[in-house]
């Protein structure tokens, strides 16, 4: 069976594990950003914050993905759990670093302004400096999500949902009737998923920036 007759015969299955990987994929990142901005918040303003706020997350990047799932297997078990916490895990880096760049990188005059009108510390945060910070966030976001995609595959190791499941089990049945077929819809709708939602992104962000400051 050649490969369009393999995805033909098999879109509504194909359709199923794209939209599972999205959506784990996409929880992830909200997850991740919640907590990256949250802690970016917390250590902008100290420099040695914000360098072992950095440090930490980079470290979890430098563990292997399969290591990392391997860690987790035995203490959360198989499937969505070990999947979510090991993505979330390597979507933090990025966020926080522009984050903490964002933040840091407003200038000194318009919060003078902001206070000058009487903003609380807290309104400052909220109205100025996240608003101003928000193209680098977005960016943060953009390149986590894409981190993301490739390493939702490896979720299957776990259990996990998603495209992952068809390219192991094309690997695991390599030689056999469409076993090649399998791994290589797999990879290709985890290429075009990611692409797709790199686009959203796009969109997304000239939706949430204003004009001003996308210049």
């Amino acid at each position: 069976m050649g490969f369009l007759e393999y995805v033909a015969s098999r879109w509504q299955s194909l359709l199923v594990n794209s939209f599972q990987h999205v959506s784990m994929v996409v929880q992830c990142i909200v997850l991740a950003t919640i907590v990256g901005v949250l802690v970016g918040v917390a250590v902008y303003r100290s420099p040695a914050g914000a360098a072992i706020a950095t440090a930490l997350s980079s470290a979890i990047l430098t563990v292997p993905s399969f290591a990392l799932f391997g860690l987790l297997i035995p203490v959360l078990g198989l499937g969505v759990a070990p999947s979510v916490v090991t993505l979330v895990l390597y979507a933090l880096l990025p966020i926080i670093r522009n984050t903490i760049v964002g933040l840091s990188t407003v200038d000194q005059p318009i919060l003078d302004a902001a206070r000058g009108i009487g903003m609380s510390r807290f309104g400052v945060l909220t109205r100025v400096e996240l608003r101003l910070a928000w193209p680098a966030i977005l960016a943060g976001m953009r390149v986590s999500t894409q981190m993301l995609m490739g390493i939702a595959a490896i979720a299957a190791y776990a259990k996990g949902p998603g495209l992952g499941n068809l390219i192991f089990s094309g690997l695991g049945q390599l030689g056999g009737a469409n076993a090649l077929n399998m791994a290589v819809a797999g990879t290709v709708g985890v290429i075009i998923l990611a692409l797709l939602l790199d686009a959203v992104f796009v969109l997304f962000g000239r939706l949430t920036t204003s004009r001003g400051i996308r210049g």
